[in-house]
């Protein structure tokens, strides 16, 4: 029984690293236009048209320029953090690769050059967390009036996956170090 608690530990551990792995690829931020950047859209376009347009071309980039108020607040796009967090990206994809194959080498029974504990998969896991985490309270690129980022789903989803690694590797380790007689309590009485 303690060695099902194990293997549910590593199985735990292997499916949060396979979906950390995931998320690096999924939207972790969103992007929005500010009102002072819909505003300076605005002057732009009319500069641009003043200097370059004839009154056709003046008149359809005020058409258009009013529209970009109603941008002001919605989201435009999003990004991921392989596309904004480059070397982050690339140490969580490590982390996510090593965690996820120890975690698979014990489910396997295989020992070998990487023979991790749960709480080695935990920890890889904690500093996961600890690289979420950072860019969860500190987004990329300074915050300009223009535009504004804010956290989207993916991001939420490689915490949570980092939450599992843990988890399961504390509960993979939590039977390591028991011992369990052969027979039981059965052959004790």
């Amino acid at each position: 029984m303690s060695d099902d608690r194990s293997q549910l530990g590593f199985l735990i551990s292997a499916l949060g690293a396979a979906v950390l792995a995931v998320s690096v690829f999924l939207p972790w931020y969103g992007v929005s236009i500010t009102a002072a950047g819909a505003a300076s859209a605005q002057q732009q376009l009319t500069t641009v048209a003043q200097q370059y347009g004839n009154t056709t071309l003046q008149a359809g980039a005020s058409r258009l320029g009013a529209e970009f108020n109603s941008l002001a607040g919605h989201q435009l796009t999003t990004v991921s953090a392989h596309e904004a967090l480059k070397d982050i990206s690339v140490i969580l994809l490590l982390l996510a690769g090593v965690s996820l194959l120890a975690a698979l080498l014990r489910l396997a029974d295989i020992g070998g050059l990487l023979d991790a504990g749960g709480g080695s998969i935990a920890l890889a896991g904690g500093v996961a967390a600890l690289f979420v985490l950072y860019r969860m309270l500190n987004p990329p690129g300074a915050q300009t009036e223009l535009v504004s980022l804010s956290l989207n789903w993916g991001i939420w989803l490689a915490l949570l996956s980092t939450a599992a690694i843990v988890g399961g590797g504390f509960l993979a380790a939590s039977n390591q170090g028991r011992r369990h007689p052969a027979g039981g309590y059965e052959s004790q009485i």
